[in-house]
């Protein structure tokens, strides 16, 4: 057993830092931890499809106890305003550094990796536990910068919602049904810089540590990721702009295949949050860092893959 990371296990106090151009997370995870006005979800919020999955969930089983998202900081002050009346923030700040004092742990609600280090670096030096939302970096400078604060005892935390999807948690290391794993196909919309890593962490708990190396064929709009694994299997990828979110992951064996497709976004994300929770009560990481480290080598080797003529880049 662990010891918690934060004083009051019981009323731990959330700082959230938002937010990027196509990315509500602010609104939606503030609201995942807090409940939310649904007349100002409706009326305010700018993500339809947040306000489509939020609205389905009863009201009196959304939150989540014992934790709060007290502060709010936005680049633009509006979405930090809007966001703390919709999801009911009581505090807007200035700058981030303002938290420092007034939460327990903070929450980095943005999806540009490459940020992530100049966003983080107050809240280590103050000696905060942090949650960083996918990717954590997209360089190998920034990762290098990441796994020194952690190795220096530094409480960081990322992942991708897809690690909690429901649909796909009874193939994590459980896949015997199907022989011997030969390949993995995984579709994703967008960009491989933001969202390549959804598909990297949905893939990852099915095979576990063991990345080879990777190939990225495309270009930045049309990205075509071949990587391999040390037990034989090969994944593919298509990370493609207009694409849309959601295909299913389809799983090939020497005995059998599966089609899985997710569909439950408020719950692995409230599962995603729950994780960085459970992990300031208990000290306890729901997984460990190298895991972290290694889906980071592969969104920079697909980068560098991708920009390099297309070689190969070993793992």
């Amino acid at each position: 057993m662990g010891n918690p990371l934060v004083k009051d296990p019981g009323n731990i106090r959330l700082g959230m830092i938002g937010m990027t151009s196509g990315n509500g997370h602010p609104f939606s995870w503030s609201a995942i931890i807090n409940n939310y006005n649904r007349q100002a979800m409706e009326n305010d919020c700018p993500y339809a499809g947040i306000v489509a999955y939020m609205g389905k969930e009863p009201e009196a089983e959304i939150g989540i106890p014992g934790a709060e998202v007290t502060h709010v900081f936005c680049n633009d002050r509006a979405d930090a305003e809007c966001v703390a009346k919709v999801s009911k923030v009581g505090h807007v700040v200035d700058s981030p550094e303002e938290m420092i004092g007034h939460v327990d742990a903070v929450v980095i609600a943005t999806d540009i990796g490459s940020e992530h280090v100049d966003r983080a670096r107050p809240f280590v030096e103050a000696g905060l536990p942090i949650f960083i939302d996918k990717p954590l970096c997209d360089n190998r400078r920034d990762l290098d910068t990441f796994t020194g604060w952690v190795e220096n005892g530094a409480k960081i935390l990322s992942s991708s919602s897809m690690r909690y999807c429901k649909e796909f948690r009874p193939y994590h290391r459980r896949t015997n049904e199907l022989g011997a794993l030969r390949h993995i196909f995984m579709p994703m919309a967008k960009y491989w810089e933001t969202y390549g890593i959804h598909a990297l962490e949905a893939v990852y708990p099915i095979l576990g540590p063991g990345f080879v190396s990777i190939r990225n064929t495309g270009d930045a709009e049309h990205n075509m990721v071949h990587i391999r694994h040390r037990n034989g299997c090969e994944v593919t990828i298509a990370c493609i702009k207009d694409m849309i979110y959601g295909g299913p992951m389809v799983l090939g064996g020497t005995a059998g295949h599966k089609v899985l497709a997710s569909g439950d976004t408020y719950q692995a994300f409230r599962d995603q949050l729950l994780a960085f929770v459970n992990y300031l009560r208990t000290g306890e990481r729901p997984f460990d860092f190298a895991e972290t480290h290694e889906l980071m080598r592969l969104v920079i080797g697909g980068i560098e893959s991708r920009n390099n003529d297309h070689q190969e880049v070993m793992i």
